[in-house]
């Protein structure tokens, strides 16, 4: 134990037997109770001990009280059983109170109060039944009326006493410092005053409203301690036979034991009322600072808010006008207070919005319908001091009180003017780009459609010269015809790209959709693609089922999927590489699926461009660097041919290592 801890321990173990001794000795001689014995004194040494030192000091108090009580004049066997029951309270009322555990006692809320009171209740429990014991067991008076005398004021005692061990509200004095001076005086007047007649016991009850008023207004240690001092200056006079507690010669002819029964109850009653009051005003200030805190803080959020928070009362009246408020709305707080919050809203205003939600179009309705779940948010005009409307974004809520009575109303709002004209012109910008995006469309439907024919004409008769129906060709005049071939085939086939992608994107206009078995159409797109391979060293591997594998859509349409992803792995895979098609039945999410895969070894795309791979006319930055030809639109209508289908495409590539795409096409079941 740390020595300034011994050292109290010590000096309250010498004041405890000090007023023990005192008070056995202020007992009557002819009664049979020990007087108001400091029975919360011995609570106190042990609540102030380390837990390892309680039997120690318990063990202590006993024999404190039964040296005291012998010396006080009581026989031996009384001292010990009257001494065991004080030190079995003490112990009881410790164990109620520190509930086990180290340091000083709480005594602030209200469950703290109701813990104070049942361990004073059960210490004057266990000293009245066993004082009650030691009288019947010694013939030491009548058991129940010492039973009522030690239950009393060792009630009265406890009460009194233990609260000075326990930690107490720590709020400041709310009296000032005259208000202090005057307390203390009437405290100094009004004891002696009521303490000093024997033929008034009523005016003792005067101590009462001074107590009260030092409990409302002081720091609870100085509440307290006129508390203890007043009860200790009334014990004195009791003892020296002054006050309305003795009892003069043939006034009252009351038994001993009961004038000191009726002195502890008025010491329980004294306690029993300052007490609570301690902690009723602790709990209210801490509540009002907690309420001002909170206060505080919503002061600061509601000022340095950048909306617009404005509050009314039930009559509509403002009461609340934020800087965010003053900032939007142009006008200061002192012009609005206590101004119809109408005057913010146009009419013409009011009878838009009251339009939009379908209600009359007067203020009060438009208001109500606003205060409705589900309308946060709503776009309501605003009328700004310079008389310009501004749309804000507003919500509405009651405020309410703590029984849930609507006191007034507050709304929240930012000014969105800008915002939405900002949105209107992205929706007038998207809907024109839409538009000139459906006339590029039909621009390159019509002209594909124009092309092709002259086209297919000019190859067939090119074909014809080749083959010498116009005559004999010579070596250069055949290459160069051979190369004019080559290339309006892959104009023409630029031509189908385009007619094709139109077709797809018209909502699948011109689709023959049927059931058709998907290994013919890849085994058909494979031998679509396999002569170009004859001129190289790339190999293609083609791995089919034996069995059908059945799905509905447009035969045409599917296979050119196939001819562009196996053209473009075979295009972008070097001479000496290898590509490979593979078609099995497999299962996708939530539906069963048959899956084509065709991958290569060829040059791969960049992990970054894999996100833009299917956009039109999007070719890779390595495609471009090796002047590999192509359109750009090949993967972009395979995507689009998948999807219209109900599938979907999937890519996983890396610069240098190839590239494997897979189609998952929904199967007939």
């Amino acid at each position: 134990m740390p020595p300034r801890r011994m050292l109290a321990v010590a000096a309250l173990a010498l004041l405890t037997g000090a007023m023990g001794l005192a008070a056995v000795r202020a007992a009557p001689d002819a009664g049979h109770a020990i007087g108001i014995w400091p029975v919360g004194l011995a609570s106190g040494l042990l609540l102030l001990a380390r837990r390892r030192a309680v039997p120690v000091l318990a063990a202590l108090v006993l024999a404190l009280a039964v040296l005291t009580i012998w010396l006080g004049g009581r026989p031996g066997d009384v001292a010990v059983g009257y001494g065991a029951g004080v030190a079995l309270e003490a112990v009881v009322v410790w164990a109620i109170l520190s509930q086990g555990e180290e340091g000083r006692w709480r005594l602030r809320h209200d469950a703290d109060l109701r813990r104070y009171v049942v361990a004073c209740l059960a210490g004057a429990a266990v000293g009245a039944s066993t004082g009650a014991l030691t009288s019947a067991v010694t013939g030491f008076g009548d058991p129940a009326l010492v039973a009522l005398a030690l239950a009393v004021s060792h009630l009265g005692s406890q009460l009194v006493l233990t609260p000075m061990w326990s930690r107490l509200p720590d709020h400041a004095a709310i009296a000032g410092r005259g208000e202090r001076v005057l307390q203390w005086a009437a405290v100094l007047t009004v004891a002696p005053a009521v303490f000093v007649p024997t033929d008034l016991p009523s005016i003792v009850f005067l101590v009462v409203p001074v107590l009260a008023w030092s409990a409302l207004r002081l720091r609870a240690p100085e509440a307290l301690a006129q508390l203890v001092a007043v009860l200790a200056f009334a014990v004195l006079m009791s003892a020296s036979g002054r006050g309305p507690f003795t009892d003069a010669p043939g006034r009252f002819d009351l038994d001993p034991d009961l004038r000191g029964v009726l002195l502890s109850a008025f010491i329980a009653t004294c306690a029993l009322i300052v007490v609570p009051l301690l902690l009723r005003v602790g709990e209210h200030i801490r509540a009002a600072r907690t309420a001002a805190a909170e206060r505080d803080t919503l002061e600061r959020v509601v000022h340095s808010a950048s909306d617009a928070i404005i509050g009314a009362d039930l009559e509509r009246r403002i009461t609340l006008f934020n800087p965010g408020a003053e900032q939007l709305l142009g006008y200061t707080a002192a012009e609005v207070m206590g101004r119809d919050s109408a005057m913010l809203h146009s009419p013409h205003g009011v009878q838009r919005k009251a339009a939009e939600l379908g209600v009359a179009d007067d203020f009060d309705t438009v208001a109500g319908r606003m205060l409705e779940p589900g309308q946060a948010g709503a776009y309501i005009g605003f009328v700004r001091k310079d008389g310009a409307e501004r749309t804000h974004s507003m919500t509405l809520d009651r405020i309410l009180d703590d029984r849930g009575r609507p006191v007034g109303y507050l709304s929240i709002s930012e000014d969105v003017t800008e915002r939405l004209e900002a949105e209107r012109a992205v929706q007038d910008a998207l809907e024109r780009l839409r538009e000139v995006d459906a006339v590029k469309d039909a621009f390159i439907s019509s002209v594909s459609h124009e092309l092709r024919t002259p086209i297919t004409s000019i190859v067939g008769y090119l074909e014809m010269l080749e083959e010498g129906d116009f005559g004999a060709l010579g070596d250069a005049q055949l290459r160069a015809v051979r190369r004019v071939i080559g290339n309006s085939d892959r104009l023409l086939g630029l031509v189908d790209d385009l007619l094709t992608l139109s077709t797809v994107q018209h909502d699948g206009l011109g689709m023959a959709e049927k059931v058709l078995d998907l290994g013919e159409v890849v085994r058909a797109g494979c031998a679509v693609v396999s002569p170009g391979l004859e001129r190289g060293s790339t190999v293609l591997e083609v791995d089919l089922p034996e069995e059908p594998l059945p799905v509905v859509g447009d035969r045409d349409l599917l296979e050119r999927v196939v001819i562009n992803l196996v053209g473009n792995a075979v295009k972008f895979t070097p001479d000496g590489g290898r590509v490979g098609v593979r078609l099995v039945a497999g299962t996708g999410p939530g539906e069963t699926c048959h899956v084509l895969t065709v991958s290569d070894t060829g040059i791969g795309i960049p992990a970054a461009e894999l996100e833009h791979l299917f956009t039109r006319f999007f070719r890779s930055s390595n495609a471009q660097k090796q002047a590999i030809p192509g359109s750009g639109l090949g993967l972009s209508i395979a995507h689009a041919v998948v999807a219209r289908h109900g599938g979907r495409m999937e890519v996983d590539s890396a610069l240098g290592e190839g590239a494997t795409f897979t189609v998952h096409l929904p199967a007939v079941t």
